[in-house]
């Protein structure tokens, strides 16, 4: 297993999707949990040893952080029956370490890694808001209508449908449990990197300025509200948002108040999260050679 990771670690380093998602990280969390790269390094993956794992697995697995949801023929009784069988050996409490708090540095900072392949890989993003947050299902709608709807949004209308500058580009909302970021990423050839930068930061701007039109928002509303089914087809995609609704705390009722909460979002809203989501500027990383761009602004 040490081999293999080594050997992935050693692949990465001239990866560019992984080089700029590894700078945009640990710029925007530096000397925080959330910058560090979870594979490790090739300088601190050799020195693991199995005291180290069996460390690990006492401080880490224990009850109460365990998430369970079960989906299929099965009744109350039998699946308690199951889950003591599996987990009542485990420790009541773990041992973790807190995590604080973090927001994303580096907004308004570009980072060029020089690497020289075809294209050039580009992730962008900044600051998000965070799964409890009032604010989220306006943001969750605004982002959809940016960048988060694969074939609808603006960004892939006006990077690739409009100018064919990439293949695809995206962004979305990533939350934790200490911090969230909106994060998006797409990837160009080298001398059409600026072109495409500049339309994302323009798009990105008018949506901050101006938010999402009346129309923009209804649409999004009703897809949001019409593929959430999709998410809910097989037993593994229902046992999966079962989990997530659990880590998030989002109550057994989620599924049945999810449609209101959307409806909720009226034009006013989804203009005021816009600004808040977009109008403090983004941390942008880019890995390749990108014809006239280069580095540029200060760490925060």
């Amino acid at each position: 297993m040490r081999g293999q990771e080594l050997a992935i670690l050693r692949r990465e380093t001239t990866n560019p999707n992984n080089l700029a998602s590894r700078s945009w990280w640990h710029t925007a969390f530096p000397h925080h949990p959330y910058g560090r790269e979870t594979r490790g390094a090739l300088e601190t993956v050799p020195r693991i040893g199995v005291d180290d794992l069996r460390d690990y697995v006492r401080r880490v697995f224990a009850r109460d952080g365990l998430t369970v949801s079960i989906v299929g023929d099965i009744d109350a009784r039998t699946a308690g029956e199951l889950i003591d069988r599996a987990f009542a050996g485990l420790p009541a409490k773990d041992d973790l370490k807190p995590v604080p708090k973090a927001t994303p540095q580096g907004i308004g900072r570009r980072i060029v890694i020089n690497l020289d392949v075809p294209q050039a890989v580009v992730t962008f993003g900044g600051n998000g808001i965070e799964r409890h947050d009032p604010d989220f299902m306006a943001a969750y709608i605004v982002n959809h209508i940016l960048g988060g709807g694969s074939f609808s949004s603006r960004l892939y209308h006006e990077v690739r449908e409009k100018r064919g500058l990439a293949y695809g580009v995206s962004d979305s909302l990533v939350w934790f449990r200490r911090a969230a970021v909106v994060l998006g990423g797409t990837a160009t050839r080298a001398d059409r990197t600026a072109d495409a930068l500049a339309i994302i930061e323009q798009e990105t701007k008018r949506m901050a300025d101006n938010g999402p039109t009346g129309a923009e928002l209804a649409a999004a509303k009703s897809y949001l509200k019409g593929a959430y089914a999709l998410s809910l087809d097989s037993s593994s995609k229902i046992a999966a948002q079962l989990t997530q609704i659990q880590l998030d705390n989002l109550g057994i009722d989620y599924i049945e108040r999810r449609d209101k909460l959307i409806d909720a979002v009226g034009i006013d809203d989804a203009k005021r999260v816009a600004r808040r989501l977009y109008g403090n500027g983004m941390l942008v990383t880019v890995a390749g050679k990108p014809k006239g761009l280069a580095s540029s602004g200060t760490a925060n």
